[in-house]
């Protein structure tokens, strides 16, 4: 959790990639997800009234629409499928986007505002499955602002937002309330603001894309070992 929100709070995105696939070699996803659900709102929450003034809103609406459509999928599939295929799926996704930050396979071309269909069906519905719904909006906004101070507040925003339409449809569908998991979540929040803290405020003596390939390389041994569990 520490690590997690530490390379949140450099990045403004990332904590549901290096938190689930960790913890979900422990406890079940139905309770790891709907943790890191509210601890990465918490976090948006305090990122938020730092950067909020920053933030593209005008990015931001287009994606909401689908993504709440996403949301009420990936809810369904997470509550209904079995364990295995579930972890199986979360390892494939990991390792994909772990390689994707190894290779820095990163296009600077501005793309149209239609790429927000998919990305906001996909972010939305891996959110809610896996907790992890970032990457298909970071790719999008990447595609779409170049301003880092912009797309770190844009990011903040609308995790914000998702994340607070995601605890609507978890409470629904009663993935919310357990005493373990709030008691979890209470016991997890020192340690998500130290991450929060540090990531702020020390500066880390690595480049920008030195950075994303050691994410890439713990989401490489993340992804590989999910498989390897879901395997056996």
């Amino acid at each position: 959790m520490l690590t997690a929100y530490l390379i949140r709070g450099i990045s403004g995105f990332g904590s549901g990639l290096i938190a689930v696939p960790l913890l979900a070699h422990f406890l079940p996803l139905t309770f790891v997800v709907p943790l890191i659900l509210v601890t990465d709102f918490l976090a948006s929450l305090a990122l938020g009234t730092h950067t909020r003034k920053h933030a593209r809103w005008d990015e931001v609406k287009p994606l909401l629409p689908f993504s709440i459509l996403g949301v009420l999928a990936g809810t369904t599939l997470l509550v209904s499928l079995p364990k295995a295929p579930l972890l199986a799926t979360l390892g494939i996704f990991v390792l994909l986007f772990g390689a994707r930050s190894v290779l820095n396979l990163h296009g600077t071309r501005t793309i149209s505002r239609r790429w927000a269909i998919p990305a906001g069906l996909a972010g939305g519905a891996i959110g809610a499955l896996f907790g992890t719904g970032g990457p298909p909006y970071v790719i999008y906004l990447n595609h779409r602002l170049h301003d880092k101070g912009e797309l770190r507040a844009t990011f903040s925003g609308l995790f914000l937002i998702e994340g607070g339409l995601r605890i609507i449809v978890f409470l629904v569908a009663g993935l919310l309330l357990h005493t373990e998991l709030l008691l979890t979540i209470l016991a997890a929040l020192p340690l998500v603001a130290l991450g929060l803290l540090l990531g702020n405020r020390v500066h880390v003596g690595l480049s920008p894309l030195q950075m994303q390939r050691l994410i890439g390389i713990m989401l490489l041994v993340s992804g590989t070992s999910l498989l390897w569990r879901a395997w056996i």
